[in-house]
Formats: structure tokens, sequence, C-alpha cells
């Protein structure tokens, strides 16, 4: 395949060509929408946001900041992400629209909720 200098459209088309992605590119970016992804932080015994609104297929991430495990257990058992360790995260998706309280197991005293559209 000829370069672009042997073709005569100079070294301005070749910082141009490098400014925008590939056919190919373009096509793979957009075929996949990307779904939103929403953090709730488990800090200082507590779920941060302790409400939280999503819409079904929204990726929901716990991050525990903590310094000891927390659990993140939906009270109808609708998810249950086990312990989630000190500095470790756990992801749920949700698909079924609804409200979802949920606690930690190991302190339950922690309490959030978090409802699907």
């Amino acid at each position: 395949m000829p370069s672009l200098l042997s073709t005569g459209l100079g070294v301005g088309a070749i910082v141009f060509a490098g400014l925008f992605p590939s056919v190919e590119a373009l096509a793979d970016a957009g075929s996949v929408p990307a779904q939103a992804a929403h953090t709730v932080v488990i800090e200082n015994m507590q779920f941060s946001p302790a409400t939280l609104t999503v819409r079904r297929g929204e990726r929901i991430v716990w991050v525990n900041k903590d310094l000891f495990p927390h659990t993140v257990t939906s009270t109808a058992k609708a998810f249950d992400s086990g312990s989630i360790a000190a500095d470790g995260s756990w992801s749920f998706t949700p698909h079924k629209a609804g409200s979802y309280p949920y606690g930690c197991t190991f302190h339950p005293t922690m309490k959030a909720t978090i409802t699907v559209q």
C-alpha cells in the first residue's frame, strides 16, 4: 500500500489523517451503547448515597472504603454481594423495576434503598 507521502498528499495529510479514528473504530464504538454506572461508597458504617434511583440495565458499583468487610444484601433476597473486603468492590445490574431495600448482614444498622425504574 502506498504511503501518503508517495501519493503526493504531503505531511499535512498525514497529520490531518491522524486526527480521526478509522471507519472501523467508529463502527465498533457505536455498536454497543455504554451502560451507565452508579457508585455507592461504603464508609463510616454507612452507604452513600443511602437512596439511589437507577434505570433497568444500569450497573451499580459498591466500593468499600472502610477498614473491615461489609455486605450488600437485599432484604427481599434479590441480590447479595457476599463479603466485600476493605478496599474491595462489588457490582450489580438490576433488570427488574421496583424498590430494593438492602443492608449489611454484618452490621444491621447499615441500611439503604435502590429504586429501579
